[in-house]
């Protein structure tokens, strides 16, 4: 009953990387480098297993960036030329890498960081890759000439990974899709048909996470300025419930999202967030643990796991740690509420 897991990412480890930073610079290089990723995704594997999440993930500790890290292995992309863009509909801007011709893999992507986390946990364990729309709002696209063509040109090669990690032995494979919330027409009108194309011929466990985003300032500033009921969720829950999608990750605590939304996801499995991430204040189990209990009332026992908001990657590495048994002694407690 209510199995733990997290959003995906966890913080850098400051011997790796910077610490507290969305897009930390890597402290090593070349083969030190790799191998100082290796033993930070080892750690926080072992952390993860030591605070009791049930279901644990690799942390994204090889990647600097959760949709970057996939594109570095994309050839038809030109990262020496970027452009300033708007993200997330102008949230905020940044510099971004174009595409400028065909797209396609140079290789294997996650390889390392699967086999390492598969050989080094008996747990059940999930591997994050970002989503085709996601993807797609975060490059400029100078070859395509549509936002659709161009997801489902990312969706093959998400779905070719993510073939290559179930056969690495990854149990659950998770597309984030922070820009579901954002441009909820073309998740009716594409944005689900891309997520197909990139689960085609899994047999793992899939899951989508769609949040309000990391605990950065711009995405602090764009929630506070959603009113007092965020209904995003609204418009794409009944998407994604009629969806080949197994699994739904979203944000709940200390959000605006009305509860009763959860219920428009019938027979999916929920994962619900019951730890915030846009705060280093940890959450007391019984306030997990009470979190698990409004969810209840949409989410049916069977189907609901407790999970964070979001990723923590911009976290101190202790609070992250503090919230990871948070998360785990809040669902022991609601097991002990709910067992009967």
């Amino acid at each position: 009953m209510f199995p733990t897991t997290v959003a995906g990412s966890l913080p850098k480890p400051g011997w790796l990387a910077e610490t507290t930073r969305l897009w930390p610079a890597w402290r090593q290089q070349g083969d030190a480098l790799a191998e100082a990723k290796r033993d930070a995704t080892v750690l926080w594997l072992k952390e993860q297993e030591q605070a009791g999440v049930d279901i644990v993930t690799d942390g994204e500790q090889s990647r600097q960036h959760f949709v970057h890290g996939f594109l570095e292995a994309v050839e038809g992309i030109d990262f020496e030329h970027k452009v300033k863009m708007g993200i997330r509909n102008d949230r905020y801007e940044a510099m971004v890498p174009q595409v400028t011709g065909p797209l396609r893999l140079k290789g294997r992507v996650h390889a390392s960081e699967a086999r390492i986390a598969r050989a080094y946990t008996t747990r059940k364990l999930k591997f994050t890759l970002p989503g085709p729309m996601t993807i797609v709002d975060t490059v400029a696209d100078a070859h395509y000439g549509s936002r659709a063509k161009l997801a489902m040109a990312f969706a093959e090669l998400l779905n070719q990974e993510a073939r290559a990690l179930q056969d690495d032995g990854v149990d659950v494979i998770q597309f984030d899709e922070p820009a579901f919330n954002v441009f909820m027409d073309d998740v009716k009108e594409w944005g689900i048909d891309a997520l197909h194309r990139a689960i085609e011929g899994l047999s793992c466990t899939t899951a989508v996470h769609i949040c309000y985003g990391y605990g950065i300032q711009a995405n602090i500033d764009w929630k506070a300025s959603l009113g007092s009921e965020w209904r995003q969720y609204e418009e794409i829950f009944p998407a994604l419930a009629a969806s080949r999608i197994d699994q739904v990750s979203i944000e709940c605590v200390h959000s605006q999202v009305p509860d009763r939304l959860m219920g428009l996801l019938e027979g999916k499995d929920v994962l619900v967030g019951v730890i915030d991430v846009a705060t280093d204040a940890v959450e007391p189990p019984e306030q997990v643990a009470d979190t698990i209990g409004r969810a209840l009332r949409y989410v049916p026992v069977n189907r609901l796991y407790p999970c964070t908001n979001c990723g923590m990657a911009p976290m101190r590495r202790d609070v992250a740690l503090a919230k990871l048994r948070a998360l785990a002694a809040g669902a022991a407690l609601a097991r002990e509420r709910h067992a009967r």
